[in-house]
């Protein structure tokens, strides 16, 4: 298998989060669109939007905070699998070979929240030409029951065990912004942004941006964070947004 391009279509692109449960459909099918006409390799990941972190806050359940209630369980999970078949739906209809992969079934954290994500399936289904479309999802979590596992966590994970290429998140935004609300090119260390993105105090029960330049930094492949509007550049091998490496 050649490596692997993995992106990463944010929560707040694909669905209205201020509507719980509401796909962006229009936005979701121009996407798709993007999507559909890249030639190689390539692995989608989608954020929870208005499904994932709708039922996630209802029920108390974070990275970091756990649930023992197999109810809270299912509600996280199973609006996720809903979420799911809308992206793969709108992936196929604009003719990608999209199918659908649900963490939940595959990974697992141990008692120090160390992620263990076997990725063997989804090299297969590369090698046979799908294109892989996993989500932010619940993870059995070792004495906490489940806790969140982020789409940002699944994106450093498959792009370490697929050896990716490249990497891109797909924002609200065109790129990590400054204090000035300019998008900063390139960043190379968290030293470099922290004072502007302020920490991961975001309400997003998976972190915020603080938390997206933290793991994408510890890639060995360069990764972009741009927004809904240069999913084809990226895709096409530009380098929209803010690289970061």
């Amino acid at each position: 298998m050649s490596s692997p391009t993995v992106l990463k279509l944010g929560g707040s692109v694909v669905t209205d989060k201020d509507a719980p449960e509401t796909v962006d459909d229009e936005r979701l099918a121009a996407l798709a669109d993007a999507v559909a006409g890249h030639d190689g390799p390539l692995v989608v990941v989608h954020g929870g939007g208005s499904f994932g972190h709708h039922h996630a806050s209802a029920h108390g359940v974070s990275r970091t905070e756990g649930s023992g209630d197999p109810a809270a369980a299912r509600g996280i999970a199973g609006a996720m699998e809903d979420l799911n078949r809308a992206v793969v739906g709108a992936l196929a209809d604009a003719g990608a070979p999209a199918v659908p992969v649900h963490p939940f079934s595959l990974a697992a954290r141990d008692a120090d929240g160390d992620l263990s994500l076997p990725a063997g399936s989804v090299a297969t289904m590369l090698d046979e030409g799908f294109v892989p479309v996993l989500h932010g999802d619940v993870v059995a979590h070792a004495g906490e029951g489940v806790t969140i596992l982020s789409g940002d966590e699944l994106v450093v994970a498959l792009a370490a065990s697929l050896g990716a290429e490249r990497v891109g998140l797909c924002s609200a935004v065109p790129g990590v912004l400054d204090a000035d609300g300019a998008v900063v090119p390139r960043i190379g260390a968290f030293d470099e942004v922290a004072d502007a993105l302020g920490g991961s105090d975001s309400t997003d029960v998976t972190g915020g941006m603080a938390a997206k330049v933290r793991e994408l930094l510890a890639l060995d492949a360069p990764a972009y964070v741009f927004d809904a509007d240069a999913v084809a550049e990226f895709l096409a091998g530009g380098e929209p947004g803010t690289r970061i490496d």
